[in-house]
């Protein structure tokens, strides 16, 4: 029990560290007390649970940290660059300690190294530490404390840990000891749940706290000595204190420091009045990503079975056979759209990573810029979430290098000094839409061409329009940068996004103006695993379209077909829309029919129409990978097997109309 409450403590600190970045960071905009605060108590869980769990190099170094906020969350020191500077480093190292899961002998190395003892020294050059016996937090809260408020006060506190927290790594021993720090303390044990001897279970927390403290601390500072016992019934009331019984605490207190024993008082062996223990329903689980990972291929083989199923029951003529199976298909919809719901993220947990990266790259290349994120609520699959960090930092680090100009050179041209990277997300049909966006010196399709003729990718006679020259970005190798540097110029940056997002089943869209910025657009699915497809008929195949990108269906023998400029188009509502007939793109024989059918498609902001021979129906489809012999082939985005167990190839309809050159209706925009 004990190796997973350490392994849920590593899970939870890794979460604490990465909201305490994100804290940190903040500050630079809004040093309010409520954010010191919340800063204080992650540094505060940290220290204490890493020295319950074995981490006590981690809990040895955060306590400079720590330290540090207590002086903020006084007034007694200012936030500045500087304060912000150390503790975004003082973070870095807790994630070390963090990642060297407990060993001891690594830690105290870390713990031991230049830059690590060099951090301390400035930590403590702030707090007034002499670095040789640090006092704790709660002994300075309570001499802070009592000067505040102007004296002793007495708090009456029950405290009863739920019952398997001492299999979580809990020890009420630290935390009563921690009450003692900061001034007279009395305990009562309540014993009304302590089994007999022969059903004691000692892994079992059977006994419950009343507490009386005399303390100068703040309310604050007793609040944080509980602040990780998350699930045990917890109260603290302010009580009035007799005159007389203030001098008494008084005296008892110097006595007993003095003498050097506890002021925990040993048990009487007369039980607290019985305090009803509090049922703790969690509201959320842990469960590991490899679960969530089988359940999705469970849930689509269950939907590949359910279409078989769908199949079979045609051929019966069984009404009652047919109600049960819409019931199954219903309840198969249900689930589905439950697992998915499961495994959808925010965006705003890979936005957040980014503001460090703006910060420390913008200091590195002494540019003032400033990130601005919109659209974080926008839920995405986990799967696409985990691969999409990698490309959104090289286009950060694009435009910061490439783009935003420094303060001088934005003044000369008439910008604000501060320039700015706009990070945003939209979710559009079945995709979502992610953009970068700075308003930089944008980009030169004439230099772009030049490198490009330099470089033998093109002719010097090819005509190019200036999307198709921002394409040559992402041809691998290729670079504008006169010089590599740390930052950037070996031309793998662009690459690196193309290949990882066509991965993804995703695209990349590039737009700039000179002088106003650059604008990356990412487009990616919603989800990899199971969607809505349109099942349609080529000659003797079956084919799937993602029904996302179904706008309608119409009649091909319902419009005249005209040819203009060398192309297909139909006249639907007054409005032309150019079409591809799918079995000469994919070599597929024709069904001779007489009436031919158009799936009318969105792509981009345009209308697209799709011959096909017939509509079969709609469902659900489970996406299955392509082999890397097939996954290259333009326009095909998976397989999926069919209730009939036939192979039916699903359409990536974005880079079917891309490849087939059809033109693209694109809403003007500036980029700014």
């Amino acid at each position: 029990m004990i190796e997973q409450a350490i392994e849920a403590f590593v899970e939870e600190a890794t979460e604490l560290l990465l909201t305490l970045e994100e804290g940190i960071l903040a500050l630079e905009d809004n040093a309010s007390a409520q954010q010191v605060g919340e800063i204080f108590r992650a540094l505060h869980t940290v220290k204490g649970s890493g020295a319950m769990f074995g981490y006590t190099c981690l809990s040895r170094f955060t306590h400079h940290f720590e330290n540090a906020f207590e002086l903020v969350r006084a007034d007694k020191l200012a936030v500045d660059s500087t304060l912000i500077d150390l503790c975004l480093k003082a973070r870095d190292v807790m994630t070390d300690f963090l990642a060297m899961n407990g060993d001891n002998a690594q830690s105290e190395a870390l713990l031991a190294s230049d830059r690590v003892t060099s951090l301390i020294t400035e930590l403590t050059a702030l707090t007034g530490e002499d670095g040789v016996a640090p006092r704790t937090t709660e002994t300075t809260t309570s001499q802070n404390g009592a000067t505040e408020s102007g004296g002793m006060r007495r708090y009456r506190i029950v405290f009863i840990p739920e019952y398997g927290a001492l299999r979580n790594g809990m020890r009420p021993d630290l935390l009563l000891a921690e009450l003692a720090e900061m001034g007279f303390c009395q305990v009562e044990y309540d014993l009304t749940s302590l089994p007999q001897l022969v059903d004691l279970d000692p892994t079992e927390a059977n006994m419950g706290y009343r507490i009386t403290l005399d303390t100068g601390a703040s309310r604050a500072a007793i609040d944080d000595v509980f602040i990780f016992a998350d699930d045990a019934v917890l109260t603290i009331e302010e009580v009035p204190q007799p005159i007389s019984e203030t001098a008494e605490a008084h005296t008892m207190d110097d006595t007993d420091r003095s003498s050097g024993r506890s002021a925990v008082p040993e048990q009487t062996g007369t039980p607290a009045p019985t305090a009803a223990r509090r049922e703790v329903k969690s509201e959320s689980i842990r469960v590991t990503s490899s679960r969530l990972d089988d359940m999705m291929d469970s849930l689509g083989e269950l939907v590949i079975a359910q279409a078989r199923l769908d199949a079979v029951v045609q051929d019966f003529d069984d009404p009652t056979l047919e109600g049960v199976v819409e019931e199954v298909a219903r309840l198969v919809v249900g689930l589905r759209d439950a697992t998915l719901s499961i495994r959808m993220l925010p965006i705003e947990s890979v936005f957040g990573k980014f503001k460090r990266v703006v910060r420390d790259l913008a200091g590195q290349l002494d540019k003032e810029v400033q990130l601005i994120t919109q659209g974080g609520e926008t839920e995405v699959d986990k799967n696409v979430i985990d691969r999409i960090g990698e490309p959104i930092v090289h286009m950060i680090r694009n435009s910061i290098d490439h783009g935003i100009e420094t303060g001088d050179m934005r003044a000369a041209a008439g910008k604000k000094r501060t320039g700015t990277i706009k990070l945003s997300a939209r979710q559009e049909g079945g995709e979502i839409l992610i953009t970068i966006e700075d308003n930089g010196k944008g980009l030169d399709p004439a230099a772009i061409r030049a490198r490009a003729i330099e470089r033998g990718l093109i002719g010097s006679d090819d005509r190019l329009s200036d999307s198709e020259i921002f394409q040559l970005i992402f041809v691998p190798g290729f670079s504008l940068a006169k010089s590599i540097s740390d930052v950037s110029g070996r031309g793998v940056g662009m690459d690196a996004v193309k290949s990882t997002i066509d991965a993804l089943g995703g695209s990349v869209d590039l737009a700039a103006r000179i002088g106003h910025g650059t604008r990356v657009t990412l487009r990616l699915p919603v989800t990899m695993a199971i969607i809505d497809g349109l099942r349609i008929k080529l000659g003797s195949s079956v084919y799937v379209i993602p029904l996302s990108s179904v706008e309608e269906c119409v009649e091909l023998s319902d419009f005249d077909s005209h040819r203009r400029s060398g192309r297909y188009v139909l006249e639907i509502r007054d409005e032309m829309v150019p079409f591809l007939e799918l079995d000469k793109l994919f070599s597929q024989e024709s069904c001779e029919t007489a009436r031919r059918r158009v799936v009318i498609v969105g792509v981009d902001g345009a209308r697209v129409g799709l011959v096909v021979d017939d509509i079969l129906g709609q469902g659900q489809t489970v996406t299955k990978s392509l082999s890397s012999y097939h996954s290259a082939i333009p326009g095909l985005g998976g397989a999926t097997i069919l209730g009939d167990g036939q192979v039916a190839l699903i359409i990536d309809v974005a880079t079917l109309i891309r490849s087939s050159h059809v033109p693209r209706i694109v809403p003007e925009r500036n980029v700014a």
